[in-house]
């Protein structure tokens, strides 16, 4: 076996050159960084302004999902969520588009959109599957501003929408809030948009918004008042019962008008306040500026008289009762009653109202003098209400307005259940001036007569009963039933022997032949009796004839 040899390498020899310091192969990542980098700054570039707001809780709200929208458009997201250092919010941080950049402006408003369900209001139910987004509303300012507070309720309407906002001012803030319905002659014209507790002022104040189409119905003078519930008051005119629309019963509402005297004002702007008054009555009675005080002094009772009572003359309104106090009569002793009135000038004539200014005009002085007296009325007799009436007393005594401290006193009459009272108080001083103890024994014995009479009458009853059960059995006995028969029998008797004596009867000849024998018997009787008395021995020796006879004198 033959060994074979390997051949000989023998070694290339390594050629040493010299490293380049540029490659083509540095290009792609140079490429790369420089279009990572325009990404970068395009990715940083292209995004919009961040904007922080705070809420009261994140409720529903997810960094990253959540959306931002301005009318239901998207214009940003939510970028983080974190709680607030003072722990009592969160801040929200929204990033927004760039092409809505200039929605963030002084006066707009977030607030987190979810299904609310209240009185006046149901809303947000599509966000029970789409899930809760962020509300924008944008301002009118010009400025850029990053920094909110959101809402934790929805406005009633968009600062976009054109109309009138005001703001009321009310001393309680009953039912009425956001959402409320504001109406104008029982038409639905705005909506409360808020409300809020000003502390310093101790007062409730309100946002309203009229639309743009009614907004010319308001005006300086006009009236704001409250239609919420239903409106129950009693007064000198009786029971008074305003019921509104179900919505502001159940949501409250208010109302506004001009009154009904005045002229339409001027038109108001944006921000105008109003105050807004407690009912309709409020509202009207706002209207009423007195200028003039009076003082009454009443000498009888004042209950029924309530501070805000109308002073009327003959059923025309021109003041209402201003105070009820003792504080208005200095003088120690008088026990009358002080009730100040006020009166509006605007409610009298105008030849009067002008007259007012002139210092030698007496108001009411030339009234008082022709017997104007003041008194109390009453004006409802359910609630026992009563007014001051001024009206003329011609028997009235004549008096003069006089002074009482720093205002002129009016002259009073006592008037109405005064006047009753004290005549039935006379009447009953009359009656307990009546011997009634005597009487009341009088009574007693007529009483006991009485008894005593009822029962004799008791007594007599029962024996006209008995009678009458013995009348009873004597017609329904068989005997008396025949007796109708035998009295026809007798009548038709006794018609024969009225007919036996009658003109032309038997016993009529007779009885004539009678008389004619009576008649010649009474003639013979008469001239025995002449005979007697001018010769009374001819009774025994007998009548003298003599062929002439001597007359005989007259009797005297």
């Amino acid at each position: 076996m033959t060994e074979t040899k390997e051949p000989v390498i023998t070694p290339a020899t390594p050629e040493y050159k010299a490293a380049q310091r540029w490659n083509i192969i540095w290009v792609v990542p140079i490429l790369a960084i420089l279009i990572g980098g325009y990404l970068v700054y395009r990715s940083f570039a292209s995004q919009g302004p961040l904007a922080e707001v705070r809420f009261e809780t994140a409720d529903g709200i997810i960094a990253g999902q959540t959306e931002v929208r301005c009318r239901s458009v998207l214009v940003g997201k939510v970028e983080d969520v974190k709680l607030s250092k003072d722990l009592k919010s969160v801040m929200i941080s929204l990033r927004i588009d760039p092409e809505s950049e200039s929605l963030l402006r002084d006066g707009t408003q977030f607030w987190v959109v979810r299904p609310r369900v209240s009185v006046s209001d149901i809303s947000g139910l599509g966000t029970l599957i789409t899930g809760a987004y962020i509300e924008l509303d944008p301002g009118s300012g010009g400025e850029l501003k990053t920094s909110y507070i959101g809402r934790e309720t929805p406005p009633a309407t968009s600062r976009s929408i054109p109309g009138r906002r005001l703001v009321l001012t009310a001393d309680e803030a009953g039912s009425l809030m956001p959402g409320s319905p504001i109406y104008y002659r029982g038409y639905e014209v705005g909506r409360i948009e808020s409300r809020r507790l000003d502390i310093e002022n101790r007062q409730v104040v309100y946002e309203a918004f009229v639309r743009e189409e009614y907004a010319g119905l308001v005006r300086r003078n006009t009236r704001f008042w409250n239609t919420s519930g239903v409106d129950v008051s009693v007064g000198t005119d009786g029971f008074k019962v305003r019921t509104p629309s179900l919505q502001a019963m159940v949501s409250g509402g208010a109302e506004f008008g001009i009154p009904d005297s005045e002229p339409a004002g001027a038109a108001v702007t944006d921000g105008a306040s109003f105050v807004l008054h407690k009912s309709f009555d409020d509202a009207v009675n706002s209207t009423f500026l007195p200028s003039m005080k009076f003082l009454l002094l009443f000498d009888q009772s004042v209950r029924g008289l309530a501070v805000g009572a109308p002073v009327e003359f003959r059923g025309i309104q021109l003041g209402r009762v201003a105070d009820i106090s003792f504080n208005h009569n200095p003088v120690r002793g008088d026990r009358r009653i002080p009730v100040v009135i006020e009166i509006d000038p605007a409610l009298l004539r105008s030849e009067t109202r002008e007259r007012l200014d002139d210092p030698e005009y007496q108001f009411l002085g030339n009234a008082v003098e022709h017997g104007m007296r003041a008194a109390l009325k009453t004006g409802n007799l359910l609630s026992g209400a009563l007014f001051v009436d001024l009206d003329y007393y011609p028997e009235a005594p004549s008096e003069e307005i006089t002074m009482t401290g720093d205002l002129k006193t009016l002259p009073t009459i006592s008037s109405g259940f005064a006047q009753l009272e004290s005549k039935v108080t006379a009447i009953l001083d009359k009656l307990e001036a009546l011997p009634l103890d005597e009487t009341v024994e009088k009574i007693t014995k007529a009483s006991d007569e009485a008894a005593t009479t009822i029962a004799d009458a008791r007594e007599t009853m029962h024996e006209i009963e008995q009678t009458l059960a013995a009348a009873r059995e004597t017609l329904e006995d068989p005997a008396f039933r025949d007796l109708p028969s035998d009295l026809k029998k007798t009548l038709n008797e006794l018609q024969e022997s009225v007919a036996s004596v009658g003109p032309n009867g038997e016993v009529q000849g007779d009885l004539r032949r009678t008389l004619d024998e009576l008649r010649a018997s009474l003639r013979s009787i008469k001239s025995l009796t002449n005979t007697i008395d001018e010769k009374p021995s001819s009774l025994i020796f007998g009548k003298e004839s003599s062929g002439n006879p001597i007359p005989r004198a007259p009797k005297k």
